[in-house]
């Protein structure tokens, strides 16, 4: 009976330590700057939006949250420089959907999306639309599809670039309704759009924030999200389910992750400070101007939505043959 009472009381003061250890942490953090790694360029939605947020951060944690640009061998420079970083909430990484991607394309990744990673939040999302040059005679999906059908190799659309959740987005809409509809790459969503505002191509797969003003200004027809419901920025745009009946969900998030094995404690601090930066009303008015919409998941969330996205478009990849060149 001794050894139980000993091993009991042995678990209950270990409970305590680890309890009152997370406890410290969670009230001390941060003490120091933390850098925020974006692996791409300034000006993009990752990088606006982790500018958005890092400054309500700043504000509400008493410490610089510093954005940093780290774009380099197509973004795994920044985020594996993010992996192999010390767990201690020092080193983050705003990210967006290519972390789901990223795997599918490239079979010796330098970092595993899973595994390296500790999801803080889902911070906003944004659908792909369908967008098209005025010139061309269709008003709806079907009537587009029913085209491109009569007409194989006639028709072109333009992505942000190869192995882009735009390209993806693309192939996917080639797989469902089996259209034979050249995909040509930019560098760049902006590049893409313009090119078919142009008319040098005949639609564009955009993700809504890049595409949202030309179709308000009537140089680009937009004939369908490529999400679950329709976008507050264009509320008289159908989903692909309304207006073809086939589910096509191909949203656009951005969030923040740490390094595996950081406590749960700065995790949970983070989190609840970022839930509150994208429930600031003067941050949900910039959004809706981009085109997002706040989600602010959960830890929980934002580790199933990775997965089930490297699920969704490592079968797209699969069946368009898609490479990482």
């Amino acid at each position: 009976m001794r050894v139980r009472s000993h091993c009991l009381e042995l678990a209950v003061v270990t409970t305590f330590a680890c309890f009152a250890s997370c406890t410290a942490v969670a009230q001390t953090y941060p003490i120091k700057a933390v850098r925020v790694i974006v692996a791409s360029g300034p000006g993009g939605q990752t990088d606006t939006t982790a500018r958005l947020v890092t400054v309500k951060l700043s504000q509400t944690l008493g410490q610089p949250f510093i954005v940093e640009n780290m774009g380099g061998a197509g973004g795994n420079l920044g985020v594996m420089t993010v992996a192999r970083a010390a767990p201690d909430g020092y080193t983050l990484l705003a990210v967006g959907s290519s972390i789901a991607i990223s795997g599918s394309l490239n079979a010796k990744l330098p970092y595993d999306p899973v595994n390296d990673f500790a999801p803080i939040s889902l911070l906003n999302s944004s659908p792909h639309v369908l967008v098209i040059h005025p010139s061309i005679p269709a008003t709806s999906v079907n009537e587009l599809v029913a085209l491109a059908k009569a007409n194989p190799g006639k028709y072109s659309y333009s992505s942000a670039g190869p192995g882009t959740p735009a390209h993806l987005a693309g192939e996917l809409f080639k797989l469902a309704f089996g259209v034979d509809i050249i995909h040509v790459p930019f560098k760049g969503g902006g590049l893409g759009v313009a090119s078919t505002r142009g008319g040098h191509t005949s639609m564009a797969v955009t993700a809504l924030p890049t595409g949202v003003n030309y179709v308000r200004d009537g140089s680009l027809r937009a004939l369908a999200m490529f999400s679950s419901k329709r976008a507050s920025a264009l509320p008289n745009v159908p989903t692909m389910l309304e207006a073809t009946g086939q589910d096509l969900p191909a949203d656009i998030v951005n969030g923040f992750m740490a390094p595996a094995k950081t406590p749960r404690a700065i995790i949970d601090t983070l989190h609840r400070e970022l839930a509150k930066a994208m429930a600031a009303p003067d941050t949900r008015e910039r959004l809706a101007t981009m085109g997002f919409d706040p989600v602010a998941g959960t830890p929980e969330e934002f580790a199933s939505w990775i997965k089930t996205d490297m699920a969704r478009w490592g079968k797209v990849v699969r069946d368009a043959k898609i490479t990482a060149d």
